[in-house]
């Protein structure tokens, strides 16, 4: 805290003077909503430039799709300014373009389907109306996070009951028979009849990174000054370890046996970085990717599936008609694209099969090129970015975790995607976030941001200045009063 100037001269940031009010700092609301309409530009004109390619012709559909845009992020905008002032301006901008984009390359996808089944005398339901759906809700959720979580660190009270509720969700679908739970081999959805599917563990990964948080804070000291000191590394005793330790195990050995192997990866790596955080020794990452490796190993003897996506990392094109099909559709999209692209609604995306949901990535690297590539990659950067330093801003240390954690789990996963869509490490079947087709990620992926702006806005907040002290003169200065005892 600087020092007091005299007669109120050069206040800073949320100080006061005697004198007047305290100086209120900008909320850049503003800003917030300009770069909003800067992105609704952007998305306007990539719907109509897809449609000019795909049919010659521009139809209502873009005018709906756009205005509907508007009106969702208009209405996210005014809730931030309503209970979150004073959160980082770039966020929700961030969030507003990659959603729009996904939404952009699902309706240019649907057209190419429309036809394809036109031509084979079937019928195609478009898939970007539902993904408007899912974003309607999101950000219905998002609105009701803002309004009712005043406060970030009432949640670390609920920090067990959000680990087993998360653990719960884990669970669930490995528990329920496989005809209502099974897609594409891997048991994590729940079929809903008409309503479709959710997947839980989109859900149960926020519920899991708010208990570990909440875990760490509570037994932070013990990390460093009780048990055994093994090669430099203080190990907490087993009975403080222990609920992490259960937690870790239960999630990574139901993720493995559901063959989900991206939410294990991203589950894991994301709590190993919040132990780092709340630590500060880099022994514990070094202990982490030991335990990482001698489990992956384990995975690849034990689980044919994860021999199957090594084995398609390793040479694609040696089973290039059947398990390899996927991933070498992929590099060729990408290779198809080089730097510049081929032009929104001018390649083939269409010819990789889940282009929509695991692939979306590949279809911007073939439409937008490597360019294109680039700026998503950066957006997200951006994002996650924003939310470390806003973990990094604030006052106490379950938001630092909890947002860090956050924070960490869009960048990690975004990294997960863009390697495994060009080979640079096995595909885990993540999806991007935002983007992708589906409305369990992107719901979840909304409640996510509505933490981080209310961390964010925490960490922005002036501090209220506090009370004047009551100046009392010393004992010796006082006056003497005589009071007269009565009789």
């Amino acid at each position: 805290m600087s020092a007091p100037v005299p007669d109120g001269a050069g206040l800073t940031t949320g100080q006061a003077s005697s004198s007047g009010p305290t100086v209120r700092p900008p909320t850049r609301r503003g800003t917030e909503l300009s770069m909003l309409a800067f992105a609704a530009g952007l998305v306007t004109l990539a719907l109509v430039l897809v449609e000019s390619d795909q049919q010659q012709s521009l139809t209502m559909q873009v005018v709906y799709y756009g205005l509907a845009y508007l009106a969702l992020f208009g209405a996210a905008h005014f809730a931030v300014r309503r209970w979150a002032p004073f959160a980082d301006p770039l966020i929700l901008p961030c969030v507003a373009l990659l959603n729009g984009l996904g939404l952009v390359m699902i309706h240019r996808l649907d057209l190419a389907f429309a036809e394809r089944a036109a031509r084979a005398a079937k019928t195609y339901a478009d898939e970007a109306p539902k993904q408007l759906m899912y974003t309607t809700i999101g950000l219905i959720l998002f609105i009701a996070v803002l309004a009712l979580v005043r406060d970030h660190r009432t949640m670390a009270r609920y920090g067990y009951t959000c680990g087993l509720v998360g653990l719960g969700l884990l669970v669930l679908p490995g528990v329920l028979p496989s005809s209502i739970s099974e897609v594409g081999g891997a048991k994590l959805w729940i079929r809903l009849g008409p309503l479709g599917t959710i997947q839980p563990g989109e859900f149960a990964k926020i519920l899991l990174i708010v208990f570990v948080a909440a875990f760490l804070v509570s037994k932070r000291d013990l990390f460093t000054t009780a048990g055994r000191n093994l090669f430099g590394l203080e190990l907490p005793r087993a009975r403080d370890l222990g609920p992490l330790l259960a937690a870790w195990i239960i999630a990574l050995g139901v993720l493995a046996l559901e063959k989900d192997l991206g939410t294990s990866l991203l589950f894991f790596g994301t709590l190993l970085v919040m132990v780092y955080v709340a630590t500060e020794r880099s022994a514990w990452v070094i202990l982490g990717l030991a335990l990482f490796l001698v489990g992956a190993f384990v995975a690849y003897h034990l689980f044919s599936h994860v021999q199957v996506r090594v084995g398609n990392w390793i040479d694609p094109f040696a089973n290039y008609d059947t398990r390899g099909y996927q991933i070498a559709q992929s590099l060729f999209s990408l290779g198809t694209g080089g730097v510049a692209g081929t032009g929104l609604g001018a390649g083939r995306p269409d010819l990789i099969p889940a282009v929509d949901t695991d692939f979306i990535v590949s279809a911007i690297g073939e439409e937008l090129g490597f360019i294109g590539m680039a700026v998503l990659v950066l957006v997200y950067t951006l994002l996650s970015l924003r939310g470390l330093r806003s973990s990094l801003a604030v006052r106490d240390t379950f938001g630092k975790l909890l947002g860090g954690g956050l924070s960490f789990l869009i960048g990690l996963q975004v990294f997960i995607v863009v390697g495994g869509i060009s080979k640079l490490i096995p595909q885990t079947g993540l999806t991007a976030p935002f983007m992708s087709y589906g409305g369990s990620s992107l719901l979840a992926n909304y409640i996510l941001v509505a933490l981080l702006l209310r961390i964010s806005d925490a960490a922005r907040r002036p501090q209220s200045p506090p009370k004047p002290k009551v100046q009392q003169a010393p004992l010796a200065e006082a006056s003497t009063v005589m009071v007269e005892r009565p009789a």
